[in-house]
C-alpha cells in the first residue's frame, strides 16, 4: 500500500513534466527496492556506473550486487528513482537519502548517485532525474538538495550548474565546503 501511495505522488509531482519526458519516450519510477525487476534495473546501472571512470573504474562487489537493495529496503529514508525508456530499457538512475540541515532545521535530499547509460546521454534525461528527485524533495518538506562530484566530470557539474546546483558557501570570503572521505574498517 505505502508503495502504492508513494507512485500515485511521484506521479502527480511529475504531472508538470510529464508532457516533455513522453515527447522523449521517457518515463520515470520511484523503484520499489522489494521489486525484482527493478532492483535488478538499480543494480545494472550502478554497476555500469561504478565501471565507468567517473565512478572509480571498478565493478560492484557480488555481495553488493546480491545485497543491495535488500539492504536499501531497510533505510526508510532513501529513494531511488529510474527513467526508462519507451521499451522499458533503463537508460538512467539517481539514488537519494533524505538527511536534515539543523541550519535550517528542515530535511534535506542529498543525490548519491547519478547516472545516465552511454546510449541515452545527451537526451536531457539528467535534467529529468534531478526535477524528479527535487520533486520528491519537495514533496518530502525539504529544505535543500546536496551533492558530490568529481571535480574533473565536466559533463555531470555542467549538468549540475544548468539544474541550478552550485558550490556550498556560508560567506564567499570563507571559502567552499569540501568533501571528505575516511574508510571504516
Amino acid at each position: 500500500m505505502r508503495w502504492i501511495l508513494a507512485s500515485v505522488s511521484l506521479l502527480l509531482l511529475f504531472a508538470g513534466s510529464n508532457a516533455i519526458l513522453k515527447e522523449m519516450g521517457i518515463t520515470i519510477k520511484k523503484i520499489d527496492y522489494e521489486n525484482s525487476r527493478q532492483a535488478q534495473d538499480l543494480v545494472n546501472l550502478l554497476n555500469a556506473y561504478t565501471e565507468d571512470p567517473m565512478g572509480g573504474g571498478e565493478a560492484l562487489s557480488d555481495d553488493v550486487k546480491t545485497n543491495l537493495c535488500q539492504r536499501l529496503a531497510k533505510v526508510p529514508s532513501a529513494f531511488t528513482l529510474i527513467a526508462y525508456d519507451e521499451s522499458e530499457t533503463p537508460a538512467g538512475l539517481v539514488n537519494c537519502f533524505e538527511g536534515f540541515s539543523t541550519f535550517a532545521g528542515r530535511p534535506l535530499v542529498n543525490i548519491h548517485d547519478m547516472y545516465v547509460a552511454d546510449a541515452f546521454r545527451g537526451r536531457g534525461i539528467s535534467q529529468a532525474l534531478l526535477a524528479a528527485a527535487e520533486d520528491e524533495a519537495r514533496a518530502r518538506g525539504c529544505c535543500k538538495m546536496t551533492l558530490e562530484c568529481l571535480s574533473k566530470n565536466e559533463v555531470a557539474l555542467k549538468a549540475y550548474k544548468k539544474s541550478g546546483y552550485g558550490n556550498y558557501e556560508l560567506d564567499p570570503t570563507h571559502g567552499v565546503a569540501m568533501m571528505f572521505e575516511k574508510k571504516l574498517k
